[in-house]
């Protein structure tokens, strides 16, 4: 009984929530995707996927989450192990990789931005077609301003350990 509750509930809302985002989106891959969530959920109305077969699919993505959720521990394992290497470092930059690239970033942002300050100010008939160059970069910058927000932000969890005498590191759950 529950698990037929639980297949009339979970997949079906799935398929049917993903199929009407993809449905949304104008482009032939999402409008191909949306129809076969469509054929999938007439399926599941009428009967043409049992009750054994949704719970087996539902059983099959808790065991995708669980490996998933293994996999970003693993990584995060990863990140926390080559963080304690760094600050154990002998070596003065390896310790001060992160404030040295905290500083490039913020100085090369900061020459970037007056850049552009100055050609909207005084150069204003190149400044479309420099705002439309600096669409070129954005990902280089997402890239660059994820890492320093990571930095930052792991710092800030260590400095909130015990008075910067002992580093805190999360492991995972």
């Amino acid at each position: 009984m529950l698990e037929t509750l639980i297949a009339k509930i979970g997949l079906p809302v799935l398929v049917h929530l993903v199929g009407e985002a993809l449905g949304a989106v104008d482009t032939p891959v999402t409008k191909g995707a949306a129809a076969a969530l469509r054929q999938v959920q007439d399926a599941i109305n009428t009967g043409g996927i049992t009750a054994e077969q949704m719970s087996e699919a539902h059983r099959h993505a808790e065991e995708m989450a669980r490996l998933s959720i293994e996999e970003n521990k693993a990584n995060v394992g990863e990140v926390n192990q080559s963080l304690r290497a760094e600050i154990a470092s002998e070596d003065k930059y390896v310790r001060r990789m992160r404030p040295t690239f905290g500083y490039l970033m913020a100085i090369t942002w900061a020459a970037q931005m007056l850049g552009l300050a100055y050609v909207i100010v005084f150069e204003t008939g190149k400044a479309g077609s420099v705002l439309a160059a600096m669409s070129n970069l954005s990902a280089i910058w997402a890239v660059g301003l994820s890492v320093l927000g990571i930095y930052v932000y792991k710092r800030s969890e260590e400095k909130k350990g015990t008075g910067g005498r002992e580093m805190i590191f999360w492991n995972g759950p």
